[in-house]
């Protein structure tokens, strides 16, 4: 369960402002350098989004070059940490089945002193059976994925939990650590920790054990209102109140000052307007204002805003501007 201070402190009670922020997400797999990332990294926190998220995926999705390839998630991470300033960072999210949990921590921790504490750490049972094919990388099936989900949490918690000098041992259901110095620690006590996804039970289950926010990405208004009360439900049989997590959701951005720009943004991401007006956080920036407002009402308090053209970078001048101050 979180303990730190920082972590709940910003999460809002029942009876709170229900504002909203905004966090920018990309998905460089689809074909973006690391040059690409730091340039939207940078706009959006010289623009004042409150973060930078990225994907952790090896292979491209759909009918597109995805050229130059992927780019590594961590690697890129640690590279943004020193060329930023204030803008946190972090993955939606990052597959368990990729990196052995001890390691993984270690470019966590190191990750998060080389940004001054910015890290938000999302992690995910994975679900892209390609990627692992096509890298080499095995993929169990899903119970053993969320048992390895389970056990990297539970890791992660008693790495960053353990004093420095003392050693850790883990004993969960797919991996064992044995007396690991649990180093090096990350800047934060405890970095703010997201889980996420449409799972009905383990899901929500783990997010009630281990999250400070649980996301729901790209889904409608009934499907995220659903698994905020499943999160509730599991929070209430750990005996943890809900508000201690915050809630959010992940949406593909498409706005525009006109149709013809609208258009224009949805054509060069391959999509249809009215799809993306009916499914993701698009039109004109009064309309997307609603569709954020919409997802406030049923609880979220974060917005990941899927900019999936990042060289339109006046995309995100447009929607600090005219969609971030009625927020």
């Amino acid at each position: 369960m979180p303990a730190d201070p920082a972590a709940t402190a910003a999460t809002p009670s029942p009876g709170a402002d229900p504002s909203v922020s905004l966090r920018v997400f990309v998905e460089p797999q689809q074909g973006a350098t690391y040059a690409d990332q730091l340039a939207v990294a940078r706009a959006a926190e010289d623009l004042g989004y409150e973060a930078f998220f990225r994907s952790d995926h090896y292979l491209k999705m759909g009918d597109i070059s995805g050229l130059p390839g992927p780019t590594d998630a961590w690697l890129t991470l640690a590279a943004l940490a020193r060329e930023t300033s204030t803008i946190r960072l972090g993955t939606l999210l990052t597959s368990v089945t990729f990196r052995h949990p001890g390691p993984l921590a270690i470019s966590m921790a190191q990750v998060d002193e080389m940004s001054g504490g910015r890290l938000d750490v999302g992690l995910g049972a994975g679900w892209y059976a390609d990627e692992h094919t096509a890298y080499g990388i095995p993929f169990p099936p899903l119970g053993e994925r969320f048992d390895l989900l389970e056990d990297t949490l539970g890791a992660l918690e008693a790495f960053w939990s353990t004093p420095a000098g003392e050693t850790v041992s883990v004993h969960g259901k797919r991996m064992e650590m044995l007396d690991s110095p649990g180093l090096p620690k990350p800047v934060q006590q405890r970095p703010p920790v997201i889980v996420g996804g449409h799972g009905r039970k383990r899901t929500p289950a783990l997010a009630a054990r281990f999250a400070d926010e649980f996301n729901v990405p790209f889904a409608d208004l009934d499907t995220v209102a659903t698994q905020y009360r499943r999160v509730d439900e599991a929070c209430a049989a750990r005996g943890r109140a809900p508000e201690e997590i915050i809630r959010s959701a992940a949406l593909v951005l498409c706005c525009g000052r006109d149709e013809a720009q609208i258009a224009r943004r949805a054509d060069a991401i391959g999509r249809e307007v009215d799809e993306l007006r009916a499914n993701g956080a698009a039109g004109t920036p009064d309309e997307v204002v609603d569709t954020i407002g919409r997802y406030a009402a049923i609880g979220a308090r974060r917005i990941y805003l899927q900019v999936l053209d990042m060289s339109d970078l006046d995309h995100l001048d447009l929607v600090a501007s005219e969609v971030a101050r009625q927020l």
